[in-house]
């Protein structure tokens, strides 16, 4: 592919669901271009919510700096806003010194906002509103709930989690309050970076099993013991904790799942979850699919000639 010739600063972006292999590509970049990554995934900037984000430990890090990770506790709100404008912080000061960003993760949103220069509008909370769509949550049903926001917001359905009621109520909200759909939110504007965005889209079968691998690594390691911790010091309520893997092991200490039902519902939310992220990300033109690590280095370095 050609690229045209522009005096913005150079980015490179690497995407894809969950379990496909960003996190290793990101630092096999950085050491081979002399980048610094930027984390774009909307757990792993919590403290303590390690093993079930999948965020890198120091020694997968390899002395690769990493950004934004662990910049809030679990019971610290963070919008998309707020990480639009750390991120791009993040990125000029990587710039600055001589080093080039690659932004990875799996947070569509984050990703977006950064690339595209979203204008993104801060919808306060309205809690007479969402109370009463928390009382039909109880009434009717999630699901049921999640299907009237598909009716006002078809597209919602590739970046609003179904089985995550905060995210639902939310989602709901801002589009009962602005009279406009929850994706419809954004505005592009004049774009801050020259950005060359990698994908990862492994066949279906491998990321599965890359999923299923996973979790049980993530068992193996103490997730449970990690869960257990967070809720001894946070309580249930951070909305943090409606993270995949957190709240199914909750539901574990508070005996509503057994242990067994607890990994199989992480790995098939995960899966779930992969597909919804894989729904967002094809819907990007932009995108570089690639199928081996020598792809994406001979984009990369066709990019910065």
């Amino acid at each position: 592919m050609k690229y045209i010739m522009s005096n913005k600063p150079k980015v490179i972006t690497i995407v894809g669901p969950t379990a496909s292999g960003k996190t290793t590509l990101g630092i096999t970049l950085a050491k081979k271009f002399a980048g610094e990554v930027v984390s774009a995934d909307s757990r792993q900037i919590y403290r303590g919510m390690n093993i079930g984000t999948g965020k890198p430990t120091t020694a997968e890090m390899d002395g690769i700096p990493h950004h934004l990770l662990d910049i809030r506790d679990p019971n610290e709100d963070y919008t998309v806003s707020e990480y639009k404008s750390d991120a791009i912080a993040a990125i000029n000061n990587i710039l600055s010194r001589g080093k080039l960003p690659i932004l990875v993760g799996g947070t569509g949103l984050y990703i977006r906002a950064v690339v595209e220069n979203l204008d993104i509008p801060e919808v306060k909370a309205d809690p007479i509103l969402r109370a009463q769509i928390e009382s039909e949550i109880e009434r009717e049903g999630l699901e049921s709930v999640f299907k009237k926001l598909l009716e006002r917001d078809p597209d919602a359905e590739s970046i609003v989690d179904p089985k995550n009621p905060r995210r639902v109520v939310r989602a709901l909200e801002v589009a009962i309050t602005t009279g406009e759909p929850f994706t419809a939110q954004r505005k592009k504007q004049p774009l801050f970076f020259d950005t060359l965005t990698i994908g990862l889209n492994p066949p279906s079968e491998i990321l599965r099993e890359n999923i299923d691998l996973r979790v049980d690594a993530m068992l193996h390691d103490g997730l449970v013991d990690e869960v257990t911790a967070l809720v001894k010091k946070y309580g249930y309520a951070p909305s943090a904790f409606e993270a995949i893997g957190y709240r199914e092991i909750i539901d574990t200490i508070n005996g509503t799942l057994s242990r067994d039902e607890a990994i199989a519902a992480i790995k098939l939310n995960t899966w779930h979850y992969a597909k919804r992220q894989m729904t967002w990300f094809k819907k990007n033109k932009t995108v570089q699919w690639i199928t081996t690590e020598k792809e994406a280095l001979e984009l990369v370095e066709n990019f910065l000639k």
